[in-house]
């Protein structure tokens, strides 16, 4: 929660953020909405354009933005969380150091995998992924069908204000864009199995201050989750025969 920079400020976060994310650029945000009455015309839509600075690596891996009510920090070329936890620690003091904000409503942390096995198309994910995300093909197989497609969610609550979003299934091509902003490992795109793990922490009765140090401290609570959870979803062939040889 806070206003638009202003170009001082930009600069400023530029300078502080100049050995990770030294490109600057800027990204724009849109939104429309509008309200329609029943049995009513709708009203003209509200257009709100909102223009914010973005910080790249130079390698193009690696975004910042630095929005009115949302710092994003972003890579496809995660290695390991104390490093993202550096990064991000760096980027929040950054902003606190510019000043101007006046709370904080939400702390989130995002993995999208897109697990990929190479060779032959994948139709039998059984031996790749957890047999609890294959419930539907469980049961096309008793039937004599194959089930190529279906969308799981599940939402879980590991603490008091906390939830973890799991949305996992089959699907083809790229869940993150190899065309956009940021630049990523390209496989031939084909089949892969969504694991998209959303572990986030909303204050449910006051809104604390933007602090540098405690919002470190949920980062590290939102993570421990991710991982474990992760881990139980693949199997140890996927583990063997794809994540340890890419390594």
């Amino acid at each position: 929660m806070a206003n638009s920079l202003t170009h001082a400020q930009r600069l400023k976060i530029k300078r502080r953020l100049a050995a990770q994310v030294p490109i600057m650029r800027t990204g724009q945000l849109t939104q429309v909405t509008g309200v329609q009455a029943a049995g009513a015309l709708a009203s003209p839509p509200e257009v709100r354009v909102e223009e914010f600075p973005r910080y790249f690596s130079r390698d193009n891996t690696i975004a910042v933005s630095v929005r009115a009510e949302a710092v994003v920090v972003e890579t496809t070329r995660y290695w390991h969380w104390e490093q993202l936890r550096a990064l991000a620690a760096d980027v929040l003091e950054a902003r606190q150091e510019v000043g101007g904000v006046d709370g904080v409503e939400r702390v989130g942390l995002r993995y999208i995998n897109e697990v990929r096995v190479s060779g032959e198309p994948v139709q039998d994910w059984a031996p790749w992924v957890d047999s609890t995300l294959l419930g539907p093909a469980m049961i096309g197989g008793q039937v004599d069908l194959v089930a190529d497609q279906w969308h799981g969610i599940a939402a879980f609550t590991p603490g008091r204000e906390r939830t973890v979003v799991l949305r996992y299934g089959p699907r083809e091509g790229f869940a993150v864009d190899p065309a956009g902003d940021l630049k990523r490992p390209t496989p031939t795109p084909g089949p892969f199995f969504l694991l998209d793990i959303d572990s986030f922490w909303t204050p449910s009765e006051r809104i604390p201050e933007f602090n540098v140090e405690g919002l470190l401290v949920v980062c590290d609570e939102l993570h421990n989750p991710v991982r474990r959870l992760f881990e139980c979803l693949i199997t140890e062939r996927l583990r063997k025969e794809v994540l340890r040889r890419a390594d």
